[in-house]
C-alpha cells in the first residue's frame, strides 16, 4: 500500500526513525504540503497520515482510492469526519500519547513563575550575583505550592496526571469535572467553577475546545479569581479571551499567566496577550518531547498496521 504523510516534519525534524511505518508499506514524507498540493501528492494512496494538513470533502471527493486517514495527533478536527464516512474512509486519531509531557509542561509553567527562573538567570547574565555582596541575591519574593490550591479544568488525561503532579506536591487540589465522584481520586475535590476560580491559587486548563469552553476565562471569571493567582493553558488557545485577559494582566489582576498555546498559531504580529505583563509563553512545544514523539509514531504505525489486517484501533468514525 502507499502511505503518504502530509505534514511530517512537526513530529519528526529527523531526529526519529520512521521505520514502524516504512515496514507497512511504500512510505512518502512530505515535510509540509500546502492545500494546492495535497491532492497531486495523495493521488493513488491508500493510506495518507496528516497532522494540520486539512482534508476536507472537496479534496477526498478527488482521492477515489483513498481508504484510510491517520491523524498524528489526538484533536482531529482537520478531517471532515463525515465526509470520509461517506467515502467509506477510516479515520483514526493517537489518543494520550503525550498526556505526560504536557502535564510536565503544566507544571515548568508553574515553577518557572513561582520560581523566578528565567528572570534571575538572566539577572545573573547580567552579573547580578556576581556583585552581591552576599551570598545569595534575592529582589522578589516567591513561593512555595505546598499547602496552596491547584484548581483543575477538566479531569481527562492530562487534567488527571497534573493534578497528581499537584498532590505530590503537597497542594491542594479541586476540579471541574464531568466524572462521578466516583471516579475521583482520592485527595481530588470536586467544585463548580465559580468556586474553582475563587478559590484556587493556581488554575490549570485541561478541558477540550467546545462552544461551551470557549473563551471560559474571560473578564467575568477573572474578576472572580485571587489577586495572586497564576493561570496555566496547556489545553487549547481559545480556552481563554486574549483581550480580556492580557487587560487584566497589564492591570496586575491576577499575577501570571503560563500558556503553550494562543487562540492563532502562529501568533499575529501585536497580539496583546503575546506581550501582556507576566505572560510567557511556550511555542505550542508541550506534546513534543522526544519520548512523546517515539510513542506517536510507533501507535501511527499500530493503527496503520490494524487497519491492513481488517480490525482498525483508535478509530474516530
Amino acid at each position: 500500500m502507499k502511505i503518504v504523510a502530509l505534514d511530517a516534519y512537526t513530529v519528526n525534524p529527523g531526529d526519529i526513525d520512521w521505520e514502524p511505518l516504512k515496514k507497512l508499506g511504500d512510505f512518502i514524507a512530505y515535510e509540509r504540503t500546502s492545500r494546492d498540493l495535497v491532492v497531486e501528492r495523495c493521488r493513488g494512496a491508500e493510506i495518507v497520515l496528516t497532522n494540520k494538513v486539512v482534508l476536507d470533502a472537496e479534496i477526498l471527493n478527488q482521492l477515489p482510492r483513498l481508504l484510510y486517514i491517520g491523524v498524528l495527533a489526538t484533536g482531529y478536527n482537520v478531517v471532515d469526519v463525515e465526509a470520509a464516512t461517506r467515502q467509506n474512509v477510516v479515520v483514526t486519531n493517537i489518543p494520550a500519547y503525550s498526556t505526560d509531557s504536557v502535564a510536565q509542561m503544566a507544571f515548568a509553567h508553574i515553577l518557572n513563575i513561582t520560581n523566578r527562573v528565567d528572570y534571575y538567570a538572566n539577572e545573573n547574565r547580567g552579573g547580578k550575583w556576581q556583585n552581591s555582596p552576599d551570598f545569595t541575591y534575592y529582589n522578589h519574593n516567591y513561593h512555595e505550592l505546598s499547602g496552596k490550591t491547584m484548581g483543575i479544568v477538566g479531569l481527562g488525561n492530562t487534567g488527571m496526571a497534573t493534578a497528581k503532579i499537584a498532590l505530590a506536591f503537597n497542594m491542594k487540589v479541586i476540579a471541574l469535572s464531568s466524572k462521578d465522584k466516583e471516579q475521583i481520586p482520592e485527595g481530588i475535590k470536586l467544585v463548580d467553577i465559580d468556586n474553582l476560580f475563587e478559590e484556587s491559587d493556581v488554575i490549570s486548563l485541561h478541558c477540550p475546545l467546545t462552544e461551551s469552553t470557549r473563551h471560559i476565562v474571560n473578564r467575568q471569571r477573572i474578576e472572580k479569581m485571587k489577586n495572586n493567582a497564576i493561570l496555566i493553558n496547556t489545553g487549547r488557545g481559545p480556552l481563554v479571551n486574549d483581550v480580556e485577559l492580557a487587560e487584566a494582566l497589564n492591570n496586575k489582576r491576577i499575577l501570571a499567566y503560563g500558556a503553550d498555546v494562543i487562540t492563532q498559531e502562529p501568533p499575529v504580529e501585536g497580539n496583546s496577550l503575546l506581550n501582556a505583563k507576566n505572560a510567557f509563553f511556550t511555542p505550542h512545544i508541550a506534546w513534543a518531547t522526544e519520548e512523546a514523539r517515539i510513542r506517536l509514531i510507533n501507535i501511527a504505525a499500530q493503527n496503520v498496521k490494524a487497519f491492513i489486517k481488517g480490525k482498525p484501533i483508535n478509530t474516530v468514525n
